[in-house]
């Protein structure tokens, strides 16, 4: 083989096998990524107060059921279904006629026993002088003073039958006994009504000015509300509620938090063994007729004076098993976890974060805490902080 042949191939060869080396190197570095953008705020810092919450019912102050005392039939209706009533306003009239005939017979007996105790009288002093003359006997006497107590009593009695025939026919005429709003009338003009608590329900009418606010508390609680209101250092348990002036506020479903005042002003006289809760009662202006009984609410009760809280987005609040920690950022906008303690949630969504041990378990109004893009931010990596419009934030 020709020398000038081989020195060509192995020239070739070489050739190849450095490029083949070449080509088994590392691959050329890439860029790194930016950091994730995340958007963080200040926490909040504002004076609040700590509350008690429950769900309660609204009741009338006062109920009562509209029955007819007397029998008889009814003649007119004067209110309209769902009306607001005023005490002593007539509701129903019964048909006076027979009321009024029985009046008359009863005052008729009473003239025939005046006019018999009138002759009893005569007839009294005349076996008195009879007797005095020795013309009759004492037992005659005797049996004509009988009979003029016994007339007598009868001109009592009669008397007092048209007394109660007079009473019937104030009956007939039915009035409110309270101011209250009135429900259906549950009989109408033309029906017979019977006297008596078994008989058919007229109606009824409830008291809505002021109206009451039921709900159930443990009894530790209700002695604690009572203290903190309390006007003096003396017992508290042993007076009335309502000289303690527990407030409270409650809304309704429809309502937005609690922008409704009360006061508590009764408690059970005692607790419910089986749940360990007390019924206590509020009381609520209503004199707008604003609030209903069956009425359900919510209601809250402040068991604290007012202080300052440090407040967080209840999103920013991450979990990892029984431990509340938060996202943060420090002066190169690393990303650092502070484990907090949590305090109540308020309505407008924010979290109270309770004072912590150290500043490693605690955030305060200067921090910046990551609430959202959470899932992009890693511990010990850096983020690019945006405000909530999504602009950049300098330090």
């Amino acid at each position: 083989m020709p020398e000038d042949f081989v020195r060509r191939c192995w020239l070739a060869g070489s050739v190849l096998l450095t490029g083949l080396v070449a080509g088994c190197g590392e691959p050329p570095t890439q860029s790194e990524a930016p950091p994730p953008r995340v958007t963080v705020q200040h926490p909040v810092e504002r004076e609040i107060i700590d509350y008690s919450e429950y769900n309660g019912w609204m009741a009338a102050s006062e109920t009562v059921e509209i029955r007819s005392r007397v029998r008889g039939h009814i003649d007119k209706v004067h209110f309209t279904d769902g009306q607001v009533v005023e005490k002593d306003q007539l509701l129903f009239e019964l048909d006076p006629r027979p009321f009024q005939a029985e009046i008359d017979v009863a005052q008729g007996q009473v003239e025939v026993a005046q006019a018999q105790l009138e002759f009893s009288i005569a007839e009294e002093a005349r076996q008195q002088e009879l007797f005095e003359k020795k013309v009759n006997t004492k037992a005659d006497l005797q049996k004509a003073v009988a009979t003029r107590k016994t007339w007598d009593a009868n001109v009592i009695a009669a008397q007092e039958e048209v007394r109660r025939r007079q009473l019937d026919l104030t009956y007939s005429r039915i009035a409110a006994p309270i101011k209250g709003k009135i429900s259906r009338a549950q009989l109408v003009a033309g029906n017979l009504v019977n006297a008596g608590g078994s008989d058919p329900l007229l109606t009824t009418i409830v008291a809505l000015d002021p109206i009451h606010v039921y709900f159930f508390v443990d009894e530790r609680a209700l002695l604690e509300y009572r203290q903190k209101n309390a006007q003096s250092t003396q017992r508290t348990h042993d007076k009335p509620l309502k000289d303690s002036q527990v407030p409270f506020e409650f809304g309704l479903e429809t309502d937005e938090g609690f922008p409704n005042r009360g006061i508590l002003d009764f408690a059970e006289n005692k607790i419910d063994v089986q749940t360990g809760t007390i019924e206590v009662r509020g009381v609520v202006d209503n004199a707008e007729a604003r609030f209903l009984p069956g009425s359900r609410v919510r209601v809250r009760i402040p068991v604290s004076d007012p202080y300052r809280a440090v407040l967080v987005p209840d999103e920013a609040v991450l979990s990892d098993q029984d431990q509340r920690y938060l996202l943060c950022l420090n002066e190169e906008n690393v990303v650092v976890r502070r484990n907090v303690t949590l305090g109540r949630l308020l309505e407008d969504g924010l979290r109270v974060i309770l004072p912590g041990a150290s500043d490693e378990e605690s955030v305060g109004p200067n921090d910046w805490v990551i609430t959202l893009g959470l899932q992009r931010a890693r511990v010990n990596y850096p983020v690019e902080p945006m405000d909530a419009d999504g602009k950049p934030i300098t330090r």
